[in-house]
């Protein structure tokens, strides 16, 4: 009889009087013999009784690993055989290698057997080596049971940061409410903890983890908020009846973040709430501005003239954001409402200078055929950025106003050279004001509205002075300026923090970072100028 025969009837007689030791020893001799053999002899061991063919089987990974990758009928024995007995853990896992705890537990995992938590739990209470608990942490997350949810918790508030890590992924494919209360629970004594649970609130969407993201709203830490602000907007309409409610509170900081949340999502359900808000008269111009900003964003089929009154409002930020609104959301009837409201000389100056700030063509044109107000539009624009005298030409042309674009014509005179002053923020209005402002104030203004480009560009330039936003997603205006500093010292570069947040957490973190200043918006030309003023003694 062939060696090989040899084998085979050996190992055959040893499953058939469940001998274990015995065929551990066959199968230790299989690395001597060929792959047709190995086969055969595997396929033996598959008849096995699950108690012995899974440790057998198991114990291969951690002796054989070459042998186990080239011979699926391994993994194949497994899942039949724990399938069929899963109890069989209760005995088997204590006996593991590494190796073959991992194999193991993967296609327990792969298979997502609920009938082996209860011996996984037990397996997890006996353990005191990381690794391995790690291991059995992560298959409890694939399987998803709930039973294991109390296990699981009591691993967030573990010394080992892995196992923390591994429970908080766990508790998040778990997913039920009790899993995301525990989360929940959890939050608030490490930031990187806490975007992983948001990441995770963000996938399930149930009602406490729409709550939490929407409490993440109010953190004290900017990337925190920024994170969670990013998920609300993906999570879309779902959203919105949580974030409506925030109109509610005597929070302008939240209050703000949920207006810029509303306009990114584009829900007309949050129409009816901001206008109500708006109707309150909110004291605080920041908090006006991101109504109006927002509702620039919203399909306002009905009721757009609750815009034009912020035409009016005594801050520029918010009259220039209502503008923007109005003109997206243009009609004939608006039109005459805003020729009415300019018949006096004062609102006319005030309406015509927010019109040519915020690029609202359609207002412009229905103004321009007022002899008036034509030449009152043609002045601002001459005395406006560059850009914007472009924009304003090239409109008139197009709309059959060429005598009219002539005026605007005229090539400038020749100056010197401005300073140039870069400013980042991911508003493309509060950009916009930022160009005709800087240029007004006798600057070359450098936009940016993604902080990883204004780096790109600092890499080969140096300007007179960074004015940078706080609340940017990706990279938060804190972050920016810890990049800055890697490359220009304040003395070299001045930076300033310009934010609608009022968190001292946040201006103590950009201090630290190497923020000049901070500057609150809104800002008029004057108050930036005197803002700025101290740090440009080398840039004029």
């Amino acid at each position: 009889m062939s060696e090989a025969a040899c084998v085979l009837k050996e190992i055959a007689d040893n499953v058939a009087k469940n001998d274990a030791i015995k065929a551990q020893l066959v199968l230790d001799y299989l690395p001597h013999l060929d792959e047709a053999t190995q086969a055969q002899a595997l396929g033996i061991l598959a008849k096995a009784r699950p108690a012995m063919a899974v440790p057998l089987a198991a114990r291969l990974a951690d002796t054989q690993p070459d042998l186990v990758e080239r011979h699926v009928v391994v993994r194949e024995i497994l899942a039949i055989k724990l399938l069929g007995e899963p109890h069989v853990l209760e005995t088997v896992l204590p006996a593991l290698g590494p190796r073959a705890l991992e194999l193991v537990l993967g296609i327990v995992a792969e298979l997502k057997l609920e009938a082996a938590t209860e011996p996984l739990l037990e397996f997890m209470a006996t353990l005191t080596e990381p690794d391995r608990i790690e291991v059995v942490i992560r298959t409890l997350g694939e399987i998803g049971d709930p039973v294991a949810t109390n296990a699981l918790g009591d691993f967030l508030y573990s010394g080992n940061r892995k196992l923390i890590i591994a429970a908080i992924r766990a508790l998040g494919k778990v997913a039920t409410p009790t899993a995301m209360r525990r989360l929940a629970e959890r939050m608030g004594t490490d930031n990187q903890l806490d975007i992983l649970i948001l990441d995770i609130f963000a996938r399930v969407q149930d009602t406490t983890s729409l709550e939490k993201l929407n409490e993440a709203m109010r953190s004290h830490f900017a990337h925190i908020r920024t994170y969670a602000k990013k998920a609300l907007v993906e999570i879309g309409a779902k959203a919105v009846p949580l974030l409506t409610d925030n109109l509610r509170y005597d929070d302008p900081d939240l209050v703000i973040h949920t207006l810029n949340v509303l306009g990114d999502i584009g829900d007309a359900a949050a129409i009816a709430p901001i206008r109500k808000l708006l109707h309150t008269q909110p004291k605080n111009p920041n908090v006006r501005f991101a109504a109006y900003e927002a509702l620039g964003l919203l399909p306002l089929d009905k009721g757009a003239y609750v815009l034009t009154q912020g035409l009016l409002d005594p801050v520029e930020h918010v009259a220039v954001a209502a503008a923007r609104a109005v003109d997206r959301n243009f009609t004939p009837i608006l039109g005459a409402g805003i020729k009415n409201m300019a018949a006096a000389d004062d609102d006319a100056a005030r309406i015509v200078r927010t019109v040519v700030q915020a690029h609202a063509g359609r207002v412009f044109l229905s103004l321009v055929d007022d002899e008036r107000l034509a030449a009152m539009l043609l002045d601002a624009v001459q005395h406006a950025h560059q850009d914007t005298k472009d924009y304003f030409y090239g409109l008139l042309k197009e709309n059959g106003y060429s005598e009219l674009a002539l005026r605007l014509a005229a090539p400038e005179a020749t100056a010197q050279p401005r300073p140039t002053i870069v400013a980042v923020d991911d508003s493309r209005m509060i950009l916009s004001i930022y160009k005709n402002t800087l240029h007004e104030l006798g600057f070359e203004p450098v936009l940016f509205e993604f902080p990883a480009s204004a780096l790109e560009w600092l890499e080969g330039n140096t300007p007179a002075m960074v004015l940078t936003d706080l609340n940017m997603p990706d990279i938060t205006g804190i972050e920016l300026t810890r990049r800055i500093r890697e490359r220009f010292p304040k003395e070299a570069l001045p930076v300033l923090m310009v934010t609608t947040q009022n968190e001292m957490n946040d201006h103590k973190a950009a201090l630290e970072a190497g923020v000049n200043a901070i500057v609150n918006k809104p800002f008029t030309p004057q108050s930036l100028m005197e803002a700025m003023r101290p740090y440009l003694e080398n840039a004029q």
